[in-house]
This record gives C-alpha cells, structure tokens and sequence, in this order.
C-alpha cells in the first residue's frame, strides 16, 4: 500500500503526545493535520477529508474524542477513525468498541491506549487504510 497523499488528522490537547504522534506517522509516509482541541478538530473536519482520524478522548470535554468521531463519520462515512486515549490508566475505566452497542455510540474503528509502540501505531493505521 502506498502511503504517498494520505492524510491523516490528529486531534489531542497533551501536545507531548501530539507531537510524538505526528512524527511517527509522518515517518510511515503520511501527511499529517493536528489540531489541539475539539474545536480546532471540528474546524479541520468542516475544511479537509482526511485519510485517517485520530483522536484523544478527553480534551476539553470529556467525550471530545467521540463527538469528533460522531461528526466525522457523519460527514465522512468512509474514514476510519483511531481513539487514542490514556482514560484507562488515569480513571481505571474499561470500555471499547468490541460490542454493538458500544460500537453504535462511540462511532469509532479502533480504540488505543495511548501507552502504544510507534510500531503498533503504524500497523494499525496501515490496517485501517489497506
């Protein structure tokens, strides 16, 4: 698969992580969109159709991640979208989308702990794309 025109949209208020996260990506060979806010994701989605989506979970609201996820698909069907997110180790709550209804209501493909290897991330982008 040829990553050559891809975009990917990164959303995440931990710059750390965003910046990690954008440079792995663009190794792999995509071009890469950040945001640093629900808001600043929103305004990314109303203005370009990325390849990909990535988004954290807990910005300014507590389900940025999935409002972003619920208007993407809304608008964007076809794009997969990747929930990365340290909720687990920062609240101990479980959740996923490996059932129906989680899966109808968080509107996303892929949930990932943010702990992830830069190699996981990239298999699983080039998953997501294949």
């Amino acid at each position: 698969m040829t990553t050559k025109g891809k975009n990917i949209l990164i959303v995440d208020d931990d710059i750390d992580f965003l910046m990690q996260a954008k440079i792995c990506v663009e190794q792999a060979g995509y071009s890469v969109t950040t945001a640093e806010s629900q808001k600043e994701g929103e305004e990314q989605i109303e203005n370009r159709k990325p390849d990909l989506a990535i988004f954290d979970l807990m910005m300014e609201k507590d389900d940025s991640g999935f409002i972003l996820s619920y208007k993407l698909k809304k608008k964007y069907p076809d794009v997969p979208v990747i929930i990365a997110t340290a909720v687990t180790s920062e609240t101990g709550m479980i959740f996923g989308i490996n059932n129906q209804e989680g899966n109808e209501w968080i509107k996303a493909d892929k949930y990932l702990d943010k702990n992830l290897r830069p190699d996981q991330l990239k298999r699983e982008i080039a998953k997501l794309l294949g």
